[in-house]
């Protein structure tokens, strides 16, 4: 039975694997930033996580409840019924994309009045096998949800089709951050080179999990190039992930071991982004990526691939290049843009679609609205 809208909404934000930024990165911004007076979450997540916010988020009130991977949907799907009984959650807010159809089922078995499918991302033919999964249960997605909702335009049409979007039936909940946070700091900067005994150098800076979409051996071939046209390049690749040792691998074979710093999981990556010059996202498809929201709002020039959604840019130094140009490519119009902008910060963003203040209330606004609406 749901609670009355005048108690707290307890929500269950469904996350699989967490790792480094991505998903769990956007619901945690939301967690910090919304009334827990109003709003409660819990996050469930997969045994093989490294969650990095765990105290945090016990501290602010919510839980962490593991459950079994979903390559065994039969018991992913029990379990997760269990847990839903059990708890009695006004919501569930699956965050798995095409893979919410498992989600949302147990969901609806155990008698969740309010079921959300978010699509946070796309797909790539390069991940040919996750491909073909995703285009089977992309159909499936919306058979168990009540409410639909998506990072960005593009991401949802992907998974719910042009018809549900154009329809006004879907609701764009934006990527948003902490504006404040990730503001350029001086200081930080100066501190962060000099820790790291970079600053003197040109640095290319990365956040992402180490896995296939983020395609980390391209952007080590431009940063290969980079660093033949200017020799005082330096690499950050922060995050961990399954191809971790691969990449180290590559630079290794690469010979640039000297200019690449491996960083692992952070919960200041905002330390980071003052200490790079430029960011670059050659990812494979993305849904709405918060690094890139991240990396702007700081000032950074940012450099993405075109298989990216255009709804990411927000300040207009920021450049799309198509994954079909070359290293060689990339490299020169970084190394051009730097040499005739030496590196200005472009602070020009003032908008409030990726303010965490202010969508975090947008996102309470609809949580109030659906329960409202089953009340009746």
């Amino acid at each position: 039975m749901a609670n009355d809208i005048k108690n707290v909404i307890r929500v269950a934000q469904v996350i699989g694997i967490t790792g480094c930024g991505g998903v769990e990165s956007v619901v945690m911004n939301y967690y910090k930033h919304i009334d827990r007076s109003k709003v409660q979450f819990d996050f469930l997540v997969e045994g093989t996580s490294k969650i990095i916010d765990k105290d945090k988020i016990e501290a602010m009130g919510g839980k962490i409840i593991i459950i079994p991977p979903y390559s065994n949907p039969f018991k992913y799907m029990k379990t997760l019924e269990k847990i839903f009984r059990q708890e009695k959650y006004d919501i569930v807010h699956s965050n798995m994309n095409a893979l919410s159809v498992f989600t949302l089922r147990a969901a609806k078995k155990a008698g969740i009045k309010i079921r959300i499918v978010h699509s946070h991302s796309t797909s790539n033919k390069k991940e040919w096998k996750k491909t073909i999964i995703k285009n089977m249960l992309r159909p499936f997605s919306k058979k168990y949800a009540t409410h639909f909702f998506g990072c960005s335009e593009y991401a949802a049409k992907w998974l719910f089709g042009n018809k549900l979007v154009e329809n006004g039936r879907v609701e764009i909940i934006n990527n948003a951050i902490d504006i404040d946070r990730f503001k350029f700091n001086q200081k930080t900067r100066d501190r962060i080179r000099l820790e790291n005994k970079i600053n003197d150098k040109f640095v290319v800076g990365h956040i992402g999990r180490f896995m296939l979409q983020k395609n980390h051996t391209f952007l080590l071939d431009i940063f290969y190039e980079i660093q033949k046209i200017n020799e005082d390049s330096v690499l950050l690749l922060i995050g961990d992930g399954p191809l971790h040792d691969v990449i180290q691998k590559k630079v290794i074979q690469l010979n640039i071991s000297d200019k690449v710093t491996f960083i692992n999981l952070t919960n200041k990556p905002e330390d980071y982004y003052q200490a790079m010059d430029c960011f670059l996202l050659p990812s494979l498809y993305e849904g709405l990526p918060v690094v890139g929201v991240e990396a702007q709002i700081n000032g950074l020039k940012c450099y993405l691939s075109d298989t990216i959604t255009k709804e990411t840019k927000i300040v207009e130094t920021t450049k799309f290049i198509s994954l079909k140009q070359s290293a060689s490519t990339w490299a020169k119009q970084i190394v051009d843009d730097f040499t005739l902008q030496n590196a200005i910060r472009d602070e020009s963003y003032n908008n409030d679609k990726f303010n965490i203040t202010y969508q975090s209330k947008k996102l309470v606004e609809l949580y109030q609205k659906y329960i409202e609406e089953i009340n009746k």
